[in-house]
């Protein structure tokens, strides 16, 4: 029966007696699994950046927009051309099934001050079930009402870059702001939402009423249009079905044919962010792949020294074969070697590459997050790769014949 305790500690003795050979097989160990744990982290801290950006964004969101105007043969883009009116919002609202919340939404970049202070930023006309929709929350005053709506009130709820470029420190709810030259009391400021994916500030902005926007402040030579108009659906499942009855009904209120281009677009920004996702996922594989390249290159090492450490060893192999250590003996004691070498490389792995990770994710270059997951894969995969690349010269170590490897010089 293998004594497996007497065959560790003579593995381990082994391994002490070589201390610099030891710790250069497990190098590249070290490196593999360092660069494992590095690189799982960036893509998870991708994958939960993007998660968060997406959540900022609203879930279950159908963006319907004007289509594109055409100016001596070139199309302006998107939402160039007014097609879509508060009548359709209105529409969509009693007759599509599957909605939780709607909203209308025309923008303009406009001029805004407060005393001396002054700040261009982005204006959004459109009702209260917006601030809902696209994941907004309000930090201090209140919302919109259907009385500002219907009343086109002089009302605005403002973003926390507008609130501290034009206040400072001061509280702005009831203040009065010039929007454009046009007076509007501060009823309420939004939380802070940071950065979206693509880098916009989504605090620079400030919201008012639809019918204020279009009748006081943007002008237009289309009265009651839309820029675009904001579906949240009830949920994921039934939001292509909602998609479809929103096409039919804007087609027959806009006496759209068959064979007609659509005057609208609308985009499903679930199947964005699931594709979005989905990329960050396969990135994060492959990330993860490259670097399991290095663990590899690692076990090749292992098994190359321990291949010379079987030649070194031959006469050692040979004395204890002679006093009585059996094949498997032998076998044992190289496999616990090379696992060892392996784990100790892992652990020691580990720690570089979450003290790295952290020194990314302190820098503020990227966003890191290092997951059990990822520490267990790693050391698992080291352990493998140390029996795996191990195995032959143990093999070959218990092939040796004791007489023959006496007689070794």
């Amino acid at each position: 029966m293998i004594d497996l305790k007497t065959t560790l500690k003579i593995a381990v003795t082994s391994l002490k007696i070589n201390k610099m050979r030891s710790a250069l097989t497990s190098l590249g160990i070290i490196i593999g699994v360092s660069a494992v744990i590095i690189m799982l982290a960036v893509g998870t801290g991708a994958r939960e950046k993007i998660a968060k950006d997406m959540e900022s964004m609203g879930s279950n969101l159908l963006m319907i927009r004007s289509s594109s105007a055409k100016s001596g043969g070139v199309r302006m883009g998107m939402g160039t051309r007014p097609t879509l009116t508060l009548k359709d919002t209105e529409a969509i609202e009693k007759k599509v099934t599957g909605i939780l919340a709607i909203a209308p939404y025309s923008a303009e970049s406009k001029q805004l001050t407060y005393g001396s202070q002054n700040w261009s930023t982005s204006v959004g006309g459109t009702t209260p079930s917006y601030i809902f929709i696209r994941n907004y929350e309000i930090q201090d005053g209140h919302n919109f009402t259907t009385r500002d709506i219907t009343n086109s009130a002089k009302v605005t709820i403002i973003g926390q870059t507008v609130a501290t470029e034009l206040f400072g420190d001061m509280n702005p709810i009831g203040k009065t702001i010039r929007v454009g030259g046009i007076p509007f009391k501060v009823i309420g400021i939004l939380k802070t939402k940071g950065q979206s994916g693509m880098g916009q500030d989504q605090d620079d902005l400030i919201f008012i009423p639809i019918t204020t926007a279009q009748k006081k402040l943007f002008g237009t030579d289309f009265p009651g249009t839309v820029s675009m108009i904001t579906v949240k659906t009830q949920n994921d499942e039934i939001i292509e079905t909602t998609q479809s009855q929103i096409e039919e009904l804007l087609k027959n209120r806009h006496h759209i044919g068959k064979t007609k281009d659509n005057d609208f677009e609308i985009r499903n920004l679930a199947q964005m962010q699931e594709t979005i996702k989905s990329s960050a996922r396969t990135m994060s594989i492959l990330l993860g792949a490259i670097a399991s390249v290095s663990l590899l290159v690692g076990g090749i090492g292992i098994m190359n020294i321990m291949l010379v450490s079987v030649t070194e060893r031959t006469k050692e192999i040979g004395i204890r074969m002679a006093i009585g250590a059996k094949a498997s003996d032998i076998r044992i004691q190289f496999l616990i070697e090379s696992f060892l070498l392996s784990m100790i490389g892992g652990l020691i792995g580990v720690a570089i590459g979450v003290f790295i990770s952290w020194i990314i994710g302190l820098s503020g270059a990227m966003q890191v997050s290092v997951s059990m997951f990822s520490i267990v894969l790693s050391l698992g995969f080291s352990g493998l790769v140390g029996v795996g690349f191990g195995y032959y010269p143990a093999y070959k170590a218990s092939l040796l014949n004791p007489i023959d490897a006496l007689r070794y010089e």
